[in-house]
């Protein structure tokens, strides 16, 4: 299938979700934000404390499907603007993430330097400032390498759409490492977000089956659950393929989950995330970081789990009061391209998605 039989397949539900968000969309990005946070802050806790708590579990047991899903979802829509001018597209895919990146790669580097100061020296502060807009920085790199997905996706539409897939499958089973964050992440990712912008059709097949049928979408979930927890007890998650495999089937299970949850109308604030899911990983950082240092300092809470979960859950609801804080405080800018940063004609009402 190529990519003009992709869009032509998926014309009608393109067509409304143009209009309308899909709902079970939001669900599956918010729960892969929430994902994305609670790895950084269970981790970071872990780190700080020399030990490890329950939250672990939840963190190593989401690792195989955790970035996959978060790039698959970020292509589903991707048909809709493929074609558009280049002047449109780098708008939209290139400038609008630079911007951002350049605004919070600023502020976190700005909490962060004093501390890089003290070690190396301001001088090298500087440096590794510049070197920053090289090598993505900090929990940033998902920003800063979705635009290369975009230009690289548009840039090859001629090549047979098979041959690409192919060799991004090879470059996520080769486990290139380089050192260098943008070409690793390049190649052990690339794949899963080309997949979602060539097969999005049935992407959303697969929702509206699981619509359809959520007593057989629940027992498959159940497999999916004791197979990717078998295979990471076992270490075998990490086998070349295997990986691969594991990606995918639990980008599908996250989108099956996505649509019960949506059908069954619960845990709306999942779809709140989901909407501001770019919002959340942008400021996160800030919440997670000082409700980390605050509890390991203090020693209020004894158990290294229950303090990775309290980070976690500060972690996403502070970034959404940053964000709100922001918008009374008119700095909009920070989570709205200000009308000097746009390079094609302004949509009304724009917001940072991360499928725009």
């Amino acid at each position: 299938m190529t990519p003009s039989d992709t869009s032509a397949a998926s014309g009608g539900l393109f067509k409304a979700s143009a209009a309308a968000r899909v709902d079970w969309v939001d669900y599956a990005k918010g729960i892969c934000i929430v994902m994305v946070v609670t790895m950084h802050s269970v981790l970071g806790v872990e780190l700080a404390a020399g030990e490890t708590g329950f939250m672990h579990v939840v963190v190593a047991f989401a690792k195989p499907f955790r970035m996959p899903d978060f790039f698959l979802i970020s292509g589903l829509f991707l048909p809709l603007v493929i074609d558009r001018d280049w002047r449109t597209y780098l708008d939209r895919k290139v400038v609008h993430f630079a911007y951002f990146y350049v605004v919070w790669v600023t502020i976190q580097f700005g909490f962060k330097a004093p501390a890089f100061a003290a070690e190396t020296g301001w001088r090298e502060v500087g440096l590794l400032y510049l070197e920053s807009f090289i090598e993505p920085f900090g929990t940033l790199w998902f920003i800063y390498l979705l635009p290369v997905f975009f230009i690289v996706t548009k840039v090859t539409r001629q090549i047979p759409p098979l041959a690409i897939w192919l060799v991004a499958a090879a470059l996520e089973t080769a486990r290139v490492t380089t050192g260098w964050t943008a070409i690793d992440e390049f190649c052990a990712r690339f794949v899963y977000f080309y997949s979602g912008f060539l097969f999005a059709p049935y992407v959303f097949a697969l929702s509206d089956r699981a619509r359809k049928h959520p007593a057989l979408s629940l027992v498959a979930l159940a497999t999916w659950v004791s197979v990717d927890g078998g295979l990471v007890v076992s270490g075998a998650s990490e086998w070349r393929i295997v990986s691969l495999m594991l990606g995918f089937a639990g980008a599908c299970a996250i989108i099956t989950i996505g649509t019960l949850l949506a059908r069954a109308h619960w845990c709306n604030f999942l779809r709140f995330c989901g909407e501001h899911s770019i919002v959340i990983y942008l400021a996160f950082f800030l919440p997670m970081a000082a409700t980390r240092t605050l509890l390991l300092h203090t020693g209020l809470i004894a158990d290294i789990g229950t303090v990775s979960l309290i980070v976690t859950v500060l972690g996403v609801l502070g970034s959404l009061a940053i964000w709100r804080a922001a918008l009374r405080l008119h700095a909009d800018f920070l989570f709205e391209r200000p009308d000097a940063f746009w390079i094609a004609p302004r949509k009304a009402g724009t917001i940072l998605q991360a499928a725009e």
